[in-house]
């Protein structure tokens, strides 16, 4: 595991370089991610037209133009199941945000069954935590530096509280039933969140779709050197749709980064007062 980390940190994309790119908004990011590529392109286009010389265009013309279809469906496969992990990641993800808010919402609703003074401590504790959520757990995630080692406080409190509460009637037995099963179903959904809060699409998934990308475009410089307009106008479109594609999966790689992540909304729309008037 050590081994595979320091790999990665090597390889250098899961760097503090990847956080300034994932933080980027999108109009930004595009811009990065479209000279980057195009800038490949370039160097592929510009190395290809250096070595065509007379000797060597008819080698480079040998090359067969069926393997631009076949390089460009194994490309296409990376894509496919690159974004397949993003979009899981992310669909978990914000599942978790409204589980949590939904669980939470059934503790506020169900603590109307309770005495005045436990309901009202019980909403105390579900606004804190919510409010916990958002202004500390919410950029640590967006940092990838959440972490599963410390219990949320309130939310712990509140199952002690209710667990200890004594019971007066058959409807505050069933009251406290559920507002355990409810805090349970909360603790649950915030664990899957912070875990989902690590996710992203490793350096080795990077490299690999880049250089097979390098590849079609090498290949089309090949098949193309002796006609280097045609050869930059395919090579030009292919650029876009590499770039396009790699800018689809970073916008949405950190479920809780970025201009496009995953806001707490659900969270703040069921915050309850800390005061219950009666």
């Amino acid at each position: 595991m050590r081994c595979g980390k320091k790999l990665v940190q090597a390889i250098g994309w899961e760097t503090p370089m990847s956080d300034w790119l994932h933080n980027l908004s999108v109009p930004w990011m595009a811009l990065v991610v479209f000279g980057f590529t195009y800038f490949l392109a370039m160097l592929v286009f510009m190395a290809v037209a250096a070595l065509s010389t007379k000797t060597r265009v008819a080698s480079f013309k040998s090359i067969s133009a069926g393997l631009l279809p076949v390089l460009g469906v194994i490309f296409g496969l990376f894509v496919a199941f690159t974004a397949a992990q993003v979009w899981s990641d992310s669909d978990h993800a914000a599942t978790a945000v409204s589980r949590e808010a939904s669980a939470l919402r059934a503790v506020i609703l169900l603590a109307g069954g309770l005495p005045p003074e436990q309901e009202a401590r019980l909403r105390s504790l579900v606004h804190d935590h919510v409010e916990e959520a958002v202004a500390v757990e919410w950029p640590l995630m967006a940092r990838q530096k959440a972490s599963l080692k410390a219990a949320p406080a309130a939310l712990t409190e509140a199952l002690r509280l209710v667990i200890s509460m004594p019971v007066q009637s058959p409807g505050q037995q069933t009251a406290q039933r559920e507002i355990i099963t409810a805090l349970d179903t909360a603790l649950d959904a915030r664990r899957q969140r912070l875990i989902l809060s690590q996710s992203e699409v490793n350096s080795i998934k990077w490299w690999c779709l880049y250089i097979q990308a390098v590849c079609e475009l090498l290949a089309i410089a090949l098949i193309h050197c002796d006609n280097r307009l045609g050869s930059a106008i395919a090579m030009g479109l292919f650029a876009t749709g590499v770039a396009t594609s790699a800018l689809l999966i970073a916008a949405h790689d950190r479920p809780f980064t970025g201009q496009i992540s995953i806001a707490p909304t659900p969270l703040l729309q069921i915050m309850p007062d800390k005061e219950v008037s009666r």
